[in-house]
This record gives structure tokens, C-alpha cells and sequence, in this order.
């Protein structure tokens, strides 16, 4: 595999944004071009976290995939209110950029999205506004009921972060930051598969139980585990295998290269 690491002008939030690629080093040998996951960060990270803190890149080289993983900031992927159009960069700007520079597929059913923590939310979010980008989406120990977290308890540093994406907090409950509510309201079930996986020991295990629940209910294509598990990199390096042996691609007997 190769490992790019990039920095480049993104127009639709006016910013220099960092990004890591995990390439198959010999796609020109295979008969098609690799599937591709777009593998988002946590609200502490950044584009590296994936790589720094997990075995992504040895994972996927059993895998004739392309991994990308780019900077989102603080910004729940989403179009900030107090901010910059993250949700616009995501699902316009970026895949055009790919699409441009790298030897990918540009077939739904071979692109992929998931993600841990805010990056778990961010996956749900895009696939849900976009339900024919992605055959695929995972969250991992996700931020999937933002409205049950909403305090006015919460210190400075936390108010200014959230208010900069969301604004008032409290128009969180039913708004389009609301991903419980938004399935819940679906008028037509996706044919996006779904994913969530989370550990019982999780401050975030029961956002993980209630988007199940209301998944149930919507009709949505899920898959669901949990685990003994904690809020750190012990569980997102476990399941991030269990993401990769889900989604539709298989292990990958090895060309011979000349």
C-alpha cells in the first residue's frame, strides 16, 4: 500500500486542509479501479488520527480499496453555523477532487463511508443526505443522538465548540443536526446499508442503542454489535476490521506483478 500524505486548497471553506490516502500501490494490475471508504476522524483529531492510532493501512492491504481520510476540524461535518460549509466540502468539492486525482471508483456500490465518534455522526449524516453516494456507511462508537447530550451544564470551551457548528444548542432536538429525528421522519428508506458497532463501557453506548432502535423502526438495512468496550482506540482498531470484512468487497488473492 501507499500512504499519500497532502495539503491542499479546499474553495468550498476557503482553508488549507491536510488529508491521508492509503493507495493500492499496483491498482493498475487489478481489472478495475479500487473501491473506495472515506474514513472520518474524531472530534480530537485530525486527517492522521487514523493512521497514528490504528493498523488501517495494514488492514486494507488485503483489500483492493482506497482509503481517504481528510481534515474536518471541529465541524461535525456539517455546514457550520459560525463557520465554514463542511457538509458541502464532503459531499461536492472532495469527491470531485478525487475523482480528478486518483484512480478510484466512481461506482455507488463501491464507495464507502464510516467513521468514529463525531466522524461516526458525520457518516450517518452524509449518507443520509445523500442516499445514493454510498452503498455502505459504518459508525463506530458514534455521536448518533447529539440532542440527548444537549446541557446548559456544559463548560465554555464545550459551549463555543458546539454553538460554532449548531448555533443555539437547544435547537438541536429536531433539526437536520438531529439524526435520530431524521430517521425517524424518513419519507423513503435508503438502500444504504448501515452499520454501528459500539462498547457497553462507552459514555456514547446509548447513542449507539436508540439509532438501532429508531433504525428498527425506519426500516433501515442495519447491522448492529457492541462489545465490552471503552471510548478508545482499543475498539476502533478491533472494529474497523469488522467494518472492512462487512462491507461488500472480498479479501483479494495477490496478482502476480512482473
Amino acid at each position: 500500500m501507499a500512504l499519500l500524505e497532502t495539503k491542499f486548497y479546499a474553495r468550498s471553506i476557503d482553508l488549507s486542509v491536510g488529508m491521508n490516502i492509503i493507495l493500492p500501490e499496483h491498482s493498475e494490475a487489478w481489472k478495475e479501479p479500487p473501491a473506495v471508504l472515506y474514513l472520518l476522524h474524531g472530534l480530537s483529531g485530525d486527517h492522521t488520527s487514523w493512521c497514528r492510532n490504528s493498523n488501517i493501512e495494514r488492514y486494507a492491504r488485503e483489500y483492493n480499496l482506497a482509503v481517504i481520510m481528510p481534515d474536518a476540524y471541529k465541524s461535525f461535518y456539517s455546514d457550520m453555523k459560525h463557520g465554514s460549509n463542511y457538509s458541502a466540502f464532503f459531499t461536492e468539492e472532495l469527491p470531485m477532487l478525487i475523482q480528478r486525482w486518483l484512480n478510484v471508483s466512481t461506482d455507488p456500490a463501491k464507495t464507502f463511508i464510516a467513521g468514529s465518534s463525531m466522524g461516526g455522526y458525520g457518516a450517518v449524516k452524509l449518507a443520509l443526505a445523500h442516499p445514493g453516494r454510498y452503498s455502505a456507511c459504518a459508525a463506530l462508537a458514534g455521536a448518533l443522538d447529539l440532542a440527548s447530550h444537549i446541557s446548559d451544564e456544559w463548560d465554555e470551551s464545550r459551549q463555543r465548540t458546539f454553538e460554532a457548528v449548531f448555533g443555539d444548542i437547544r435547537s438541536v432536538p429536531s433539526s437536520d443536526f438531529d439524526l435520530i429525528e431524521k430517521i425517524r421522519s424518513l419519507e423513503q428508506i435508503p438502500e444504504t446499508e448501515f452499520y454501528a458497532a459500539c462498547g457497553t463501557e462507552d459514555y456514547l453506548y446509548q447513542d449507539s442503542v436508540t439509532f438501532r432502535e429508531a433504525a428498527a423502526e425506519a426500516g433501515l438495512y442495519l447491522t448492529y454489535e457492541e462489545c465490552a468496550a471503552e471510548h478508545n482506540w482499543d475498539f476502533w482498531d478491533k472494529y474497523i476490521q469488522r467494518v472492512l470484512e462487512w462491507l461488500p468487497i472480498e479479501k483479494l488473492q495477490k496478482p502476480t506483478v512482473n
